[in-house]
């Protein structure tokens, strides 16, 4: 389903290398600002849906999303001008919201703190394995399918990718669990009730620290939003977010290496993501074997920052491809850790862990928002200003796990003080 989320988000990227901005009529930064405007609605939808999640059966209310936004990205294809394409990704950006905050909330009610990391990083993978094929997926569509039957290559692109996520939500009615100790959803039969039982016992022993007596979607907004962990996770992400800035521009900064045509193009947008995936999968078993989150999150971020350096430092277009490979690893090898540490972190209730990771995922869209604008048309081929303001803010996420290392170092050490070693924070 993650792997469809991407794909139906980032289908504009590719879209772009065919007769997307001039069918629509895009000029100056329009394109920038149709990638932007998803956000927006991202960011409004996502803390309600994550309060609303809690009381509802998540086998039904996350495909339920899955179809609503697989018709609407299919709907891009029916735009002619820049206010159709605004309005469809506002309401894109709306009906994608609830997934990934509910999914990584629902991770956490099946898996402890210590398995998190892999659940999340294969998960996660789904965002770099829709970037990589997209590109493949792209050139065989404007390959064969351009023009025909009236319709743009971009038009049959957008039409067959939101098709194939709207079957995958019919399907994931039937295998999507509920919440342990519900026989409800997939679990109804994939899972024995000792199994079950197992489950919820699992978790009420991972809890972080003894609730306050308190229940409810408010109070766990309440707990999140007092928490000054929090609000460091906040930050840590939306940094991450704006590193990767490159995402939605990546098949024109390939292009603007000028290593073959568009097909070449498309195909060559692919590899970096490939070995992204599989370095995404080793930091996560890594940082589960080591227990350690903070080093698995800093050195990928300071890999990505030699990418961007290099980037910015020469002109030669093989160089800068090599350079790609380096930061597209670095920045999302450690965006899967930031959110297995804040749900192993933040840990308190299930409503706090809720809220929490609504508050961070939905505020750190603001990186996703503004990063566009690092990529105005003038700036083409070699995009010096984006490459300077990405690598800042990997350099900012570096600091902010520093920061949390240390909070959870003093807290940890008032724990052991307290003889509450089962409850001690993963660092």
């Amino acid at each position: 389903l993650y792997l469809f989320n991407y794909l139906d988000r980032n289908n504009i990227a590719q879209a772009r290398l065919s007769s997307f901005e001039e069918d629509l009529g895009l000029t100056k930064n329009q394109f920038n600002v149709a990638v932007s405007i998803l956000n927006v609605g991202y960011m409004l939808m996502q803390l309600p849906s994550n309060m609303l999640l809690t009381r509802t059966r998540p086998s039904l209310y996350i495909p339920f999303w899955t179809a609503l936004w697989s018709i609407i990205s299919a709907a891009t294809a029916a735009a002619d001008n820049y206010t159709h394409l605004i309005v469809i990704r506002f309401f894109l950006g709306i009906a994608e919201a609830p997934f990934f905050p509910g999914v990584m909330y629902l991770l956490s009610c099946w898996y402890p703190r210590k398995e998190l990391a892999r659940r999340t990083a294969v998960l996660y993978s789904g965002v770099l394995l829709a970037t990589a094929f997209s590109g493949l997926i792209a050139a065989g569509v404007f390959a064969g399918l351009s023009d025909k039957h009236g319709m743009a290559g971009w038009q049959w692109l957008f039409v067959i990718e939101g098709a194939a996520s709207f079957a995958a939500a019919i399907i994931a009615v039937l295998v999507l669990p509920d919440f342990p100790g519900q026989k409800s959803g997939g679990a109804k039969w994939l899972l024995s009730d000792r199994e079950q039982a197992v489950a919820v016992h699992r978790i009420q022993a991972d809890r972080v620290s003894v609730p306050d007596g308190e229940s409810g979607a408010w109070n766990g907004l309440k707990l999140a939003v007092k928490d000054v962990k929090t609000w460091v996770f906040v930050l840590m992400l939306t940094a991450n977010h704006s590193a990767y800035g490159f995402n939605n521009f990546f098949p024109t900064i390939v292009k603007g290496f000028h290593l073959g045509d568009r097909t070449i193009t498309l195909v060559l947008t692919a590899p970096p993501y490939l070995l992204a995936t599989a370095t995404a999968f080793f930091t996560a078993w890594s940082s589960d074997r080591t227990g350690d989150r903070g080093y698995h999150i800093s050195i990928p971020q300071a890999v990505a920052c030699v990418g961007f350096i290099i980037s910015v430092s020469t002109l030669n277009n093989a160089a800068r491809y090599v350079a790609a490979f380096f930061y597209i690893c670095g920045c999302f090898s450690s965006n899967a850790m930031v959110f297995s540490w804040a749900s192993a972190t933040l840990n308190q209730t299930p409503e706090k862990r809720a809220c929490a990771t609504a508050i961070i995922n939905l505020l750190s869209q603001f990186g996703n928002i503004w990063s566009p604008y690092f990529f105005p048309t003038s700036d083409r081929p070699r995009f010096v200003m984006a490459n300077i303001l990405m690598m800042s803010f990997s350099a900012l996420s570096v600091v902010t796990c520093v920061i949390m290392k240390w909070m959870l170092t003093r807290a940890n050490k008032k724990l052991i003080a307290e003889g509450n070693d089962s409850n001690l924070f993963r660092l």
